[in-house]
């Protein structure tokens, strides 16, 4: 079979690729996904993210020891199958700031700044609720809000309206700051990820082959052009070729991770691990990025989507799902959030709060506690420290070095940023809409009450806030990877399309601006420029 653009990785970006450049009839697309098929009925119940984290879904990651974290090793999930990291995830829909995008620009990337972003954010999205000029209504995304909610929820909606924070129906419009019911990636009560919205509408189109359980190894680059693939399914090792590009979308792991295993990066690095080097590019692995995610769990009153609740009544939730698409087990596990500022001298918010209604702590994965509780979990969405993806050897079935180096920067700024988040969480905790609620803050505990023990127990259960960007960084400077068209610097005909080419990390999760670079990235391949 002859294929003029081979994708690697069937994310958020990936399946927004394989769509858009299969309809064009003159292209022959493949796409490869290492994972299986996303056929497990849990990944479409909204309430089954829980159930998620498993072999069968995810990579199984976890990151190097963090020497500002007591030397901890912290579970760093990916989705593995169709549809990546939007199959698994909490199905949040935010963009970030306007000035997120405009920051993109200014650092050398001219046609990345908001005004240019904003219309492949409108094309991709089917906005339930919103239709003017920062939403879409005609896209293959389904966008939503919940039809119920759980009264934790709708308290600390009033929690932050007490606190002097505005209602904001739309945190993707002009202004983030305030309380928020979140939108979230759903259609019809079910998760919407991108293969469902993406790839299986449009899997009988004859010019567009996904191959799963396809792990690929390397990226064959013959003259300084990439040519094809080389990739493992069931035990046997295959080739694929492209005639015209390969792009690596297998997210801020794996796509460094493949261009490394490929000898495209730094030269030094490469060569300690007797990789050949193909093409030096020391950027490669570089600039990573994440939000550093602490929480606050509180026992409640008997109101939250406690496992026991769960459990007992699960008969009556799936039946009630079945019928209506309602009720608990179409509840996602944070139905919302604020956006608040560490003080009044930030330009805009540099916290995210979200609210779970139910008893949920993440120590090596996500637990349901007994009992009922709700959690709040809290990043700093403007994190200064920086780590970075290396490999730990040639073998591709070896995990990668993961490093997110939390709480590295030298001004102790993202640690300052945690303890302040904390503060707020305990200040929505402690309001009269959600006080007659909670009963006893369970974790971190009324004994952590300085800010020197909130340090400790920020270093002792700081986890990942599961948004890693950058290792793959647009720009123009020497440690950039790709340019403004998202082309690998000194390669031709290998582009590099998902999160891994931000810059800087946005103020909010990242599932929404993937989909973005997804769009654009086809738009300017179709189009041969920038557009």
């Amino acid at each position: 079979m002859r294929y003029t653009h081979v994708i690697v990785g069937a994310g958020a970006a990936g399946c927004v690729v394989a769509n858009r450049l299969s309809q064009d009839p003159g292209n022959n697309v493949a796409l490869l996904e290492a994972g299986p098929p996303d056929s497990n009925p849990l990944i479409h119940i909204p309430a089954g993210v829980t159930r998620l984290a498993a072999p069968e879904f995810d990579w199984g990651f976890s990151s190097a020891p963090q020497p500002q974290l007591n030397d901890r090793r912290l579970w760093y999930p990916q989705g593995r199958t169709l549809g990546g990291s939007t199959s698994v995830n909490a199905m949040i829909y935010v963009r970030g700031q306007p000035r997120d995008y405009d920051l993109w620009q200014s650092l050398g990337n001219p046609g990345w700044g908001y005004a240019d972003v904003l219309p492949w954010f409108r094309r991709s999205e089917r906005h339930a609720r919103l239709s003017d000029g920062y939403h879409g209504t005609e896209g293959e995304l389904g966008v939503a809000r919940q039809t119920t909610y759980n009264p934790l929820t709708r308290a600390f909606v009033e929690a932050g309206q007490e606190l002097g924070l505005a209602q904001n129906e739309d945190v993707n419009g002009s202004v983030q700051d305030g309380v928020t019911l979140y939108d979230q990636t759903r259609r019809n009560g079910r998760r919407e990820s991108a293969a469902t919205a993406f790839l299986h509408p449009v899997d009988r189109r004859e010019n567009l082959t996904v191959h799963t359980r396809a792990l690929a190894t390397r990226i064959l680059v013959e003259g300084g052009c990439a040519v094809g693939v080389e990739y493992r399914q069931l035990g046997r090792r295959k080739t694929i070729n492209a005639e015209c590009e390969v792009i690596v979308s297998g997210g801020t792991i794996n796509s460094p991770r493949l261009l490394l295993l490929s000898g495209i990066g730094p030269a030094d690095e490469l060569s300690d691990l007797g990789i050949e080097v193909v093409h030096d590019l020391p950027g490669v692995g570089k600039n990573f990025q994440d939000h550093m995610d602490v929480f606050i769990a509180a026992e409640t009153r008997p109101v939250s989507y406690s496992r026991r609740n769960r459990v007992h009544n699960r008969l009556r939730h799936m039946l009630r799902y079945k019928l209506f698409g309602t009720g608990p087990m179409a509840a996602a596990i944070a139905e919302a959030g604020a956006f608040v500022r560490s003080d009044d001298s930030v330009a805009g918010p540099d916290i995210q709060i979200h609210c779970l209604p139910s008893f949920v702590v993440v120590k090596d994965g996500p637990m349901l506690l007994d009992g009922h509780g709700m959690s709040l979990f809290i990043l700093n969405t403007r994190p200064r420290s920086r780590g970075s993806l290396t490999l730990n050897s040639p073998d591709p079935d070896d995990p990668p070095r993961i490093d997110p180096n939390f709480c590295s920067d030298p001004q102790g700024h993202d640690l300052r940023i945690a303890v302040e988040g904390i503060k707020w969480g305990r200040r929505f905790l402690a309001t009269r809409a959600l006080s007659g609620l909670v009963r006893e803050e369970r974790v971190p505990g009324a004994a952590v009450a300085d800010d020197d023990q909130i340090r400790e127990y920020i270093r002792g259960w700081a986890k990942t806030g599961h948004h890693p960007v950058g290792s793959c960084a647009m720009g123009n400077g020497e440690m950039a990877v790709v340019d403004n068209q998202l082309r690998i610097r000194g390669l031709d005909r290998l582009r590099v399309i998902d999160a891994s080419v931000m810059p800087r990390l946005v103020s909010g999760n990242t599932q929404a601006p993937t989909y973005m670079i997804g769009e654009r990235g086809a738009a300017i391949i179709q189009a041969g420029k920038l557009v």
